[in-house]
């Protein structure tokens, strides 16, 4: 699907696209959606210009997403998608400058493009250009990021107060209760590695955009892609410190269930220490030899039951008084 938008924000759809066919003066930025191999062939007819194909958003080298050609300016990002879902991802989209429009190819539905479409009209008249639309755009997408890493700062709270408990509330757990904290906490560490990795393509688009005559040259705009390339700075450290956050929120869960089992193991342990004289009472007379003084005595029996309770109550508060239990 391909979607055209006037320089008044007022949106078009382009079908049917054939040799004959124009695209109007006004027509300030074209979006193209999932566009099939007719779409791409006759929207390059009206543009003049090769547009890259879904494989090539793939290229990771810095010379096959950052390049001019023919006058166009060709740029790929990786934006994080589904962010409110388990499996956020990442999807790459070009930002083309074809003269005073802007091109852009995706292949998902970002928030952060749905955002800038629904406030496009509140962009500023002297800011509508190729050039400063792109800036407008890319501002929409770090604020959409910043929303993402303030949402996961959030949560994480509430996880970590999860982990940790509350001491005033002493509330017992499920057993397998941190291993299913141990899955939430990965979601949480995908996320925020998928919204490293989407800085990291932003910040180099931003450094190539500033390069750029038609934004070099317009104090505005360029202002804005420097206020934006700050803002991608900012951001790339909170995730970091976020991240390392989500490393010790990790380490602590292991740690717990490290206790937990250990102290399950200290549980056995001290049961078979406890156990283990009234077993040894209970084997010295229970041997058959013939000559054993107290199988004849009329208070054997009761007087070895007493031995086997005072050889394990013994150990049990032997124990408790070396703070052992």
């Amino acid at each position: 699907m391909i979607t055209a938008y006037r320089t008044d924000c007022k949106s078009f759809e382009l079908t049917g696209l054939s040799e004959s066919a124009s695209l109007p003066d006004d027509a300030l930025w074209i979006d193209l959606l999932e566009p099939t191999h007719e779409e791409e062939i006759g929207i390059e007819k009206l543009l003049g210009v090769e547009l890259p194909t879904r494989d090539d958003l793939k290229d990771i080298e810095p010379s096959s997403r950052l390049y001019v050609e023919n006058g166009a300016v060709f740029m790929t990002a990786s934006l994080v998608w589904k962010a409110d879902t388990e499996t956020p991802t990442l999807t790459d989209v070009a930002f083309i400058l074809i003269g005073n429009r802007l091109v852009t190819i995706r292949y998902a539905h970002p928030k952060s493009l749905a955002l800038f479409i629904a406030g496009m009209h509140r962009v500023p008249e002297n800011m509508r250009s190729g050039a400063a639309l792109l800036a407008k755009l890319l501002e929409t997408i770090i604020d959409r990021t910043a929303e993402i890493l303030e949402q996961s700062v959030a949560r994480i709270d509430i996880l970590s107060t999860h982990v940790f408990g509350d001491k005033a509330k002493k509330v017992r757990h499920p057993s397998n209760y941190l291993e299913e904290k141990l899955k939430t906490i990965a979601s949480y560490h995908r996320l925020v590695s998928k919204v490293r990795d989407s800085l990291m393509s932003l910040s180099r688009l931003l450094t190539f955009v500033q390069t750029i005559p038609a934004v070099h040259e317009d104090r505005e705009t360029k202002a804005l892609c420097r206020n934006v390339s700050r803002d991608i700075q900012s951001l790339s450290e909170h995730a970091s410190f976020i991240a390392s956050n989500i490393t010790f929120l990790l380490d602590a869960s292991l740690g717990l269930i490290n206790i937990e089992q250990n102290a399950i193991i200290k549980i056995f342990s001290i049961a078979s220490v406890v156990f283990l004289p009234p077993t040894l009472v209970a084997s010295v007379y229970g041997m058959n030899f013939e000559h054993m003084p107290e199988l004849h005595a009329v208070f054997g029996y009761p007087a070895s039951l007493l031995l086997m309770v005072i050889s394990a109550v013994v150990p049990f508060f032997f124990f408790r008084w070396k703070g052992w239990l």
